[in-house]
């Protein structure tokens, strides 16, 4: 008699290639993500609390993380909206031109940072196409504050949508017609129906907009001009302390961006677990 094998069984890879893909996965994890880590926070502390301390407290360094928050303050509400906006354009609605937001929304993944910056050099440098008028009518974009918020907003505005596109799609337009059947307004049908569906997706999404424009360096770095106390945000600061050979003062700064990334894969793998405890919900209910 000929035995078969049970499909589980059968597909189940044998122990010592298991041994070996966790084996690299934790060396690779090891040298390219924990040591690191150790290395930032040990250089960072290696003079003591009090000079760690000092480092985050001095006037050029609470500058750089003031700029940093308030780009982000400002950039991820923007992405926010566009994002709820273009994922309910495009998943609702049949124009022409479809296909060509789409490729547009994914521009920034495909555009280097620094590229990004170069082109906002270009449209409202002092050269730039829009350079003289601005310079008249004394508004100043490039090195300055607008010029890092539109870089910071530019090369994060795929990520709401991109996280809301495929969701809103999966989950179809059936409650909400149905909505606006029994009398809904639009505004009470995409509070009580739409936004309760995505509202895990939205809020993942945004936590990956928040991480890359508190990190963002690139396109920065480019229309920044590395003004000292004015236009730093915390990932320039840390190369000029870098490059200033105060290797202290650059990983005390580096080790709190690092600690804003732990926090946010913290959140990031919370609301993804959600996600997934939601999903079946979301089935049952369809």
């Amino acid at each position: 008699m000929i035995s078969i094998r049970k499909p589980s069984t059968a597909m189940r890879d044998p122990a010592w290639m298991r041994a070996i893909l966790l084996s690299v996965a934790l060396v690779f994890v090891g040298l390219f993500l924990v040591l690191p880590l150790i290395a930032v926070f040990s250089y960072a502390f290696e003079k003591g609390l009090d000079v760690y301390l000092a480092s985050l407290v001095d006037a050029d360094a609470r500058a750089a993380i003031r700029l940093t928050l308030i780009t982000a303050a400002i950039s991820v509400p923007a992405n926010t909206i566009f994002g709820i906006a273009a994922a309910w354009l495009i998943t609702r609605f049949t124009f022409r031109g479809k296909n060509l937001l789409v490729s547009l929304i994914d521009l920034p993944f495909a555009v280097s940072p620094v590229i990004a910056g170069l082109i906002y050099v270009l449209l409202f440098g002092a050269q730039g196409w829009l350079g003289p008028w601005l310079a008249a009518h004394d508004i100043k974009i490039i090195f300055a504050v607008p010029g890092i918020v539109l870089a910071t907003t530019f090369v994060t505005f795929p990520f709401v949508a991109r996280e809301l596109i495929p969701l809103m799609q999966a989950q179809g337009s059936e409650q909400e017609q149905a909505a606006l059947t029994l009398g809904a307004s639009g505004f009470s049908m995409f509070w009580r129906v739409t936004l309760p569906k995505i509202g895990w997706g939205l809020v993942y999404g945004v936590i990956l907009c928040n991480a890359r424009a508190i990190g963002e360096f690139g396109a920065v770095s480019v229309v920044s001009g590395h003004i000292r106390g004015q236009t730093n945000t915390m990932p320039l600061h840390v190369e000029i302390l870098y490059n200033e050979y105060n290797r202290t003062a650059a990983f005390a700064v580096a080790s709190l961006l690092a600690l804003l990334a732990l926090a946010t894969l913290v959140v990031k793998q919370l609301v993804g677990l959600r996600m997934r405890r939601a999903a079946p919900e979301h089935d049952v209910a369809a």
